[in-house]
């Protein structure tokens, strides 16, 4: 049974689809557009119960739309935004609009359910939407390291510390050396096992964006709107035989899984330095008759201990995440399942840091090159998804940013740097991913 179609507009394609798939699995049918006047011409034919809108959008206001929804459909409206903030504008949007909320961004996406659901009740589910379930058991069979691509020939650079959290919302932070990873190699001391091709879902071929697609430079954006809605749920990414899953809590990313053979805790373990390829081989050897997972019989041979096996698990976690910053091809899919809560170990890894390391130390130099043109003129965006003071800029990256004003060419910007090329494309391409920066 097809649920009360609610009528979504937001710019941001990828948090359009995030959003457009809470509602659809809520029990709602999503309209979701990311202009305003294509979204006035299908509410006019379709009818939509009630209007999500964003207030800026690139072609109208999004109280443009809500005019129109009041005016000609009678429905209720509700804004989100990440420009128009504070009280005023909410008080605004609600004497004129008469809207039913005014959300800014980030916002909890259960609050969002529980307005819409206040004055619009979902369609009873029949049935489980059918999305990719994730099973930590699909991990625990790995594959051959050298299929990832052409990344696993790159060593890994991991900062020397790692924040975990627990369920109970407490803190640590545990601190070692600097670490790199070296490249993926293939081992004999791992048993390779080939796991099946995950077999994505097709893409619609719908203009609007959908929950499942091809990841390309997604990836941070992806991560964006998971924060935006502070949504918990799972990003699942596939490469052929590959598949590693990104698990997010409230919006915050804090675990991760890989059936890649380098990517296990022993291999990752020999690629950091911390044991050898023989020592890892013994403790395999010792793990296997009795089904005991490496880490334990690692800590039994005195070669790990307690505190130091949280580190590099983090330190593991931490590495699988970057290590999709890589990927240029490959497929992802969104789903809302709660397996985030059930891990022991969480990272407490704040979402905009990670995109402006992923980014700078993973994009390759022509794939920068790509993103980032010499004659491209960048603005400040109006529309940031984060605080300025969520970054750690360096004392030249501050200024670049700030000499991004819409007269200098990214040529210009890279000489006045006078840092290397390659630096400064990679700050630029991590500035335009985080949308501090547009064209």
């Amino acid at each position: 049974m097809a649920g009360p179609k609610i009528l979504l507009v937001d710019d941001n394609t990828e948090l359009l689809a995030l959003l457009a798939k809470m509602l659809e699995d809520a029990g709602y049918t999503p309209m979701p557009f990311s202009r305003g006047k294509p979204a006035i011409e299908k509410a006019r034919l379709e009818r939509p119960a009630l209007a999500v809108l964003d207030v800026l959008l690139p072609d109208i206001m999004g109280y443009e739309v809500a005019a129109v929804c009041r005016k000609e459909f009678s429905i209720p409206v509700v804004f989100i935004t990440g420009v128009f903030k504070g009280g005023r504008h909410a008080a605004d949007a609600r004497a004129k609009y008469d809207a039913l909320e005014y959300f800014e961004k980030p916002f909890e996406a259960s609050r969002l359910l529980e307005a819409i659901g206040r004055v619009v009740k979902p369609a009873l589910k029949t049935a489980a939407p059918a999305d990719i379930d994730i099973d930590i058991a699909d991990f625990d069979v790995t594959i051959a390291e050298e299929d990832e691509g052409s990344e696993a020939s790159d060593p890994l650079e991991l900062t020397g510390k790692i924040s975990l959290k627990d369920t109970g919302n407490l803190s640590a932070t545990l601190s070692g050396q600097r670490l790199t990873a070296a490249p993926r190699t293939r081992s004999g001391t791992v048993p390779v096992a080939i796991v099946p091709a995950v077999v994505p879902k097709a893409a619609s071929p719908a203009t609007v964006p959908t929950s499942s697609g091809d990841l390309r430079d997604h990836l941070p954006s992806l991560i964006t709107a998971f924060y935006q809605t502070q949504k918990t749920g799972e990003l699942s990414l596939t490469r052929g035989k590959i598949r590693k899953v990104v698990y997010f809590e409230h919006g915050q990313p804090v675990f991760a899984l890989s059936n890649v053979a380098a990517d296990r805790f022993g291999q990752f373990l020999v690629r950091v330095g911390k044991i050898k390829d023989p020592q890892l081989a013994e403790a395999i050897g010792r793990a296997r008759p009795t089904k005991r997972r490496t880490g334990d019989v690692l800590l039994e041979m005195g070669l790990l201990k307690e505190t130091e096996r949280l580190y590099y698990v983090g330190q593991q976690v931490k590495a699988i995440i970057y290590s999709l910053f890589g990927w240029e091809d490959g497929h992802y899919q969104i789903t809302f399942q709660d397996k985030a809560t059930a891990q022991a170990i969480k990272l407490d890894l704040p979402p905009a840091m990670l995109i402006l390391r992923g980014v700078k130390k993973l994009y390759k130099p022509e794939r920068l090159r790509r993103i980032v043109g010499a004659s491209d003129k960048l603005l400040p965006s109006q529309d940031p998804p984060y605080q300025l003071t969520e970054l750690q800029l360096e004392p030249w990256e501050a200024h670049l940013l700030a000499n991004m004003d819409g007269t200098r060419t990214v040529s210009e910007l890279i000489a006045q740097a006078k840092r290397p090329e390659n630096a400064v494309l990679g700050t630029l391409a991590a500035l335009l991913a985080l949308n501090f920066a547009q064209r």
